[in-house]
């Protein structure tokens, strides 16, 4: 009996904070303020916000998910 393959998910892509903020000012975010080393982005039409970390390295797997989560977008939404 054979068994039906799997669905493979795509990965995750790996962001720079620079390369997300671009993402996110494509869906409508604007940068509102700076406090040290975070950029808090807004969207005026959704009202949702996004901390971001800006940083040199590529964001960790949760961090990222967690920006996509608060600022209301889905995985679908980067990759595709």
């Amino acid at each position: 009996m054979l068994l039906p393959k799997a669905k493979l998910m795509p990965k995750l892509p790996v962001l720079t904070p620079k390369e997300l903020i671009k993402v996110l000012k494509k869906f409508g975010f604007e940068l509102d303020h700076t406090t040290g080393s975070h950029r808090i982005f807004r969207n005026p039409k959704t009202g949702k916000r996004a901390v971001i970390p800006f940083h040199l390295k590529s964001l960790p797997k949760g961090t990222f998910l967690s920006i996509l989560r608060e600022a209301g977008l889905k995985k679908d939404d980067i990759s595709g």
